[in-house]
């Protein structure tokens, strides 16, 4: 929904809740998508969220349910009725349980869980014990598998009677007598093949399979790499544990990008405002993300400091010489910056392997030489018309180039040496690439000038 249109909408939802129309208000929210729906949750107090939920149908608000945060959906379930919550919960996936009781201290999950049925109860608590951002907590275990041993019609029958619980039924599971995951058939070619055929017959041995131990990220690049629309999941003996479909995958990336886009930045996602803390635990959190970072840019900013102390001379005697200061450092922490935010990206996305790690790096060395020589010529004739000496006009034309240069190189290569070292490479962030930048670039204006001018 547009910006202006949400908000109509929810004013004339509000109008109705205000009006008691419960048949009019039902009616109207079986015609709208549930993340729809969430959203105008989330701008309504309780009581108006309770009553708005309660006009749902048991499938509808499951659909809601699934798109809140944790903390709503805690809220909002701990307001249904008996029979309500059962009904909802036992139409959820598990994975969607799961990713909402992991937000949740133990006694609420403990309390959730009492209200599915045994089997997916206990699905949902062998979930939980795997480690977070993991294949395993990530999985769901309504999927469809059959024996290899099957005939086609026999695994037809079997799918109708399973089908209706399962995630997905794209993909059919093949398994042998151990459970261990074996092939793969697609829906489509379990149709058309011949009733009488075996399912060993037909089915693809060519898996794609993730470890219940695999990181989330490392899942999301084999679904993107393959064009997968779900995954098995398999533990060391390879007995097929549960699947990953790709919408977890699409949230996955989202989550990866935005922790990503944090970590560059000199901050953490803690700071997000859809995390349910109070503003208090937020700030603290900002200040815990934050500090380290702005205390490093402190200490880089005195280092530069005693640069300039060093040059002292060299300025005093050219006051001219400060006036292109900050154009230098804001080029050179622009070009480092562009740099280091393409080098973090091929590298999240495994596109720097190998000689991708010297093609990089002649790319962005060569673009910095490049934009270097232009904005260096721009800069010299506009320090000629600023009426600047002809000298000076030089030192800061050539001091641009090779700011920018070194720029992005040190944008380029500190990424990947973190790498190399063991250190997510998201957290070359800006204030250390800006403050190593401005380090570099004003030894090499102030000592290009300190040699060219004592020639004069």
């Amino acid at each position: 929904m547009r910006i202006v249109k949400f908000y109509e909408i929810l004013a004339e939802v509000e109008a109705m809740i205000e009006s008691n129309d419960d048949l009019k208000l039902h009616t109207y929210l079986e015609n709208m998508h549930a993340a729809d729906i969430s959203e105008i949750l989330e701008n309504l107090d309780e009581a108006d969220q309770i009553y708005l939920f309660g006009l749902l149908s048991d499938e509808l608000a499951t659909e809601v349910l699934e798109e809140l945060n944790s903390e709503d959906f805690s809220s909002l379930l701990h307001a249904l009725t008996y029979e309500k919550k059962v009904a909802v919960l036992d139409l959820m996936s598990q994975d969607e349980i799961v990713d909402k009781l992991s937000d949740l201290p133990e006694n609420r999950q403990k309390e959730i869980i009492a209200f599915l049925d045994f089997e997916d109860a206990e699905d949902v608590k062998e979930l939980l014990v795997y480690e977070d951002s993991t294949a395993g907590r990530l999985m769901t275990k309504d999927f469809v598998s059959i024996q290899k041993n099957y005939t086609i019609y026999y695994a037809i029958e079997t799918l109708r009677a399973i089908a209706p619980d399962a995630e997905t039924i794209y993909y059919v599971y093949v398994t042998d007598d151990q459970e261990r995951l074996v092939g793969v058939i697609s829906l489509r070619e379990l149709i058309v093949s011949a009733p009488n055929r075996t399912v060993s017959s037909v089915m693809n041995e060519n898996l794609i399979t993730v470890h219940v131990d695999d990181d989330q990220e490392e899942v999301a690049q084999i679904v993107s790499k393959y064009d997968l629309l779900a995954v098995p999941v398999v533990d060391s003996e390879g007995i097929l544990q549960g699947i990953i479909t790709v919408d977890d995958v699409l949230d996955i990336i989202e989550e990866e990008a935005t922790e990503d886009f944090y970590k560059f930045a000199g901050s953490s996602d803690e700071e997000a405002y859809e995390h349910d803390t109070t503003l208090k635990v937020r700030v603290f959190a900002s200040i815990r993300s934050r500090l380290p970072w702005l205390i490093v840019t402190i200490f880089g900013g005195l280092l530069s400091a005693s640069v300039l102390a060093y040059f002292e001379k060299t300025i005093s005697a050219n006051a001219s010489l400060a006036l292109f200061m900050p154009l230098l450092a804001g080029m050179g922490g622009n070009v480092g910056t562009q740099s280091s935010t393409i080098t973090v990206r091929n590298i999240a996305t495994h596109e720097i392997e190998g000689t991708g790690i010297f093609k990089t790096l002649i790319h962005e060395i060569s673009v910095g030489l490049i934009v270097g020589i232009v904005c260096a010529l721009i800069v010299a004739v506009a320090a000629i018309i600023m009426e600047t000496e002809y000298h000076i006009a030089i030192i800061v034309g050539i001091s641009m180039w090779a700011n920018m240069s070194t720029a992005a190189t040190i944008g380029t290569i500190v990424p990947l040496v973190f790498k190399k070292i063991g250190v997510d490479p998201a957290v070359a962030s800006a204030p250390f690439i800006t403050t190593t930048i401005d380090l570099t670039g004003l030894s090499i204006y102030f000592t290009l000038a300190t040699i060219m001018l004592a020639g004069l």
